[in-house]
């Protein structure tokens, strides 16, 4: 008792008794008590799971992932908890490896509407929250309109545009790399893609296209040289954009690069816009959608370690920036 004292309630021992103690384990290479034993006896883990449908080095590399993950992380530094990134690859270990997670609740970074780890996370009874969709019955939702933001900034996109374009995120879980036209079928499984493509498409009606002419580049991971290659190959076409809407400012900036290549003044020849609002994209002069993914997070986190939920559900705020790479409405 007097030694699992010193490592549990080390104020319940007297100083030189504990010394004693400690000079044992450390002549027996006891380290002290394991930390699955003690999350045990406290009844709680002491991290935050993030579900992230990405390769691991996403949370680090693209800019409004680290947004969102600095809103988590602060709110984990005033709860004094850790936070444990839990990457899935659309393999069948994923539900494993998130019924494993040794946590006290769950975010899960936007995915599909089939990503079976959903389930996974509902089984397991702890708090949860999806940013960005999908809904799912039992989890809240963290989300901007989409729709009504891409149906926004495409209509500053689309001004004066016969020949438009969107650089897209992936549609499902497949993530192939693909071009399409009109509006998105029913393999379009991420709503995070859907909604603004659908919003884009409300855009492009408005201002009198067919929806057939309205072309969507998807690009199978939301990076600027992907969103560049694309660009690349849609101006060395037979019939090159004047426009270009992307749904983030990484795959924008790339549209920015694959204009200046191909000799086309934006937004003279071409507008483009972005999302997101990146440091990036403010010294680019991008049109951009301005959100704040940091208080996002910050807000998913509170819900996942099961505070209250707010009376107010509503989406979270977004405006669009206008900048110089779009034309006057």
């Amino acid at each position: 008792m007097t030694a699992s004292y010193v490592y549990s309630r080390p104020a319940r021992v007297a100083p030189a008794t504990a010394a004693k103690v400690r000079a044992a384990a450390e002549k027996l290479g006891y380290p002290g008590p394991h930390p699955g034993a003690r999350s045990l006896r406290r009844g709680r883990a002491g991290s935050l799971g993030v579900i992230l449908g990405e390769r691991l080095t996403y949370a680090f590399d693209d800019p409004q992932a680290a947004r969102f993950l600095a809103g988590v992380a602060e709110v984990c530094a005033a709860e004094g908890i850790g936070l444990s990134l839990v990457p899935t690859t659309g393999g069948a270990s994923d539900v494993q490896r998130v019924a494993d997670a040794a946590v006290d609740g769950f975010i899960v970074w936007a995915t599909s509407d089939d990503d079976p780890v959903l389930d996974a996370v509902l089984a397991s009874r702890l708090p949860a929250v999806v940013h960005a969709g999908p809904t799912w019955p039992g989890l809240p939702v963290v989300d901007i309109d989409d729709r009504a933001a891409a149906a926004a900034i495409g209509r500053l996109a689309f001004t004066g545009a016969t020949r438009p374009a969107v650089l897209s995120f992936p549609v499902n879980r497949g993530r192939a790399r693909a071009l399409f036209t009109g509006p998105p079928d029913p393999a379009v499984t991420y709503p995070l893609t859907r909604h603004r493509w659908e919003g884009y498409l409300d855009a492009w009606r408005q201002a009198g296209g067919a929806p057939d002419d309205l072309r969507v580049a998807v690009c199978p991971v939301n990076a600027t040289a992907l969103g560049e290659a694309f660009a690349d190959e849609l101006f060395g076409g037979g019939d090159p954009p004047d426009a270009i809407a992307a749904m983030s400012d990484e795959l924008a900036l790339g549209a920015l690069r694959a204009a200046a290549r191909a000799g086309r003044t934006v937004p003279g020849t071409v507008a483009v816009t972005g999302w997101d609002d990146s440091e990036a994209a403010a010294s680019a002069g991008l049109t951009t959608v301005r959100q704040s993914l940091r208080d996002q997070g910050s807000r998913c986190a509170h819900i996942a370690l099961g505070h209250p939920l707010p009376a107010d559900q509503a989406p979270s705020a977004w405006q669009v920036i206008q900048r110089t790479s779009t034309r006057s409405l």
